[in-house]
């Protein structure tokens, strides 16, 4: 186990690391949610609604329809005794364009009944939820609940059988039920609130007590290791290939230069967003690197989200 650790050359933020990891990982999440019973109860208390059952399809399902499309892989997918699909998602970070992903998983759910034969008017009530643990609307609110409506008359619905609801853990308003909220204050706070929630507490405790789990986290680390090098490759070759382009205005040497750092700044970014990495803790691993200190960090990251780099 230690040899494999010590392969881990990228630096860790201290709660990404095994033994500081909480439910709020999406590993340790997607693991939680493995337990049909603590499963179950989740559901029930967050969304209000008696479930007799629940199956896993997968594990972790991959939605691929054709090798041209982009594939989407759901860390938790359910169907409950109806055949009701459940999609959900823990989120900690935020500029992600969270409404279309919503719109696009929903739409690769869809896809995915359809290729299996279903015809459309037999596609199966579907619920994609994200618990954010930040605020995504900025309303303070624990629960957002998005439904097609009429633009015209916001009273009549388009009863598609589809629904994207967003928790959130800091919410303060809404008609949500206490258990929602313990659950919601556990994934914010780890405090236990109520027999359910140590249930869930205890259950992440024994899931990093897991050897072959841990393993398996620190094999996924190793992976996403690699398409971060792979992604410095590119960002770099990039940037190189975008340096010597402006060289031909500003200097060959100084164009070159600030390309491969852009590039360099770029894969970084790309990749520990991929990872799940919140902004301060990719501010943090910028700010490591030489030319990259500072507010010059934070320049990066903002030129990122607004796509000029």
């Amino acid at each position: 186990m230690d040899a494999l650790e010590n392969k881990i050359t990228l630096d860790i933020p201290e709660d990404q690391q095994w033994e500081n990891l909480k439910i709020s990982n999406d590993f340790i999440f997607a693991k939680v949610m493995r337990n049909p019973k603590l499963c179950k109860g989740i559901l029930e208390r967050l969304l209000e609604i008696a479930v007799d059952s629940i199956g896993y399809p997968e594990e972790q399902k991959v939605i691929d329809i054709t090798k041209d499309s982009k594939s989407v892989r759901l860390d938790v997918y359910l169907l409950d005794e109806k055949g009701t699909v459940y999609n959900i998602e823990i989120q900690t970070t935020e500029n992600r364009n969270l409404p279309k992903r919503t719109r696009y998983y929903q739409g690769m759910i869809d896809l995915n009944s359809i290729e299996k034969g279903i015809d459309y008017q037999e596609l199966p009530q579907s619920y994609v939820i994200f618990i954010c643990t930040f605020d995504p609307f900025g309303k303070q609110r624990w629960k957002y609940t998005f439904e097609n409506k009429s633009a015209e008359d916001s009273v009549t619905g388009l009863e598609d059988g589809t629904a994207k609801i967003f928790f959130n853990t800091k919410g303060l308003t809404g008609g949500i039920g206490k258990d929602a909220q313990n659950i919601l204050t556990y994934i914010e706070n780890n405090s236990v609130s109520d027999r359910f929630t140590e249930s869930i507490a205890q259950e992440v405790q024994k899931i990093k007590e897991n050897r072959e789990w841990r393993v398996e986290y620190m094999t996924l680390l190793m992976k996403e290791q690699e398409k971060y090098r792979e992604g410095m490759k590119r960002g770099m070759a990039e940037g190189m290939e975008k340096g010597m382009a402006e060289g031909m205005e500003k200097g060959m040497a100084e164009g070159r230069k600030r390309g491969i750092i852009e590039g360099e700044a770029k894969g970084i970014i790309s990749t520990l967003l991929n990872l799940g990495y919140g902004n301060d803790a990719i501010l943090a691993q910028l700010r490591t690197k030489p030319d990259m200190e500072g507010s010059q960090a934070e320049n990066y990251l903002k030129r990122y989200y607004e796509g000029s780099l």
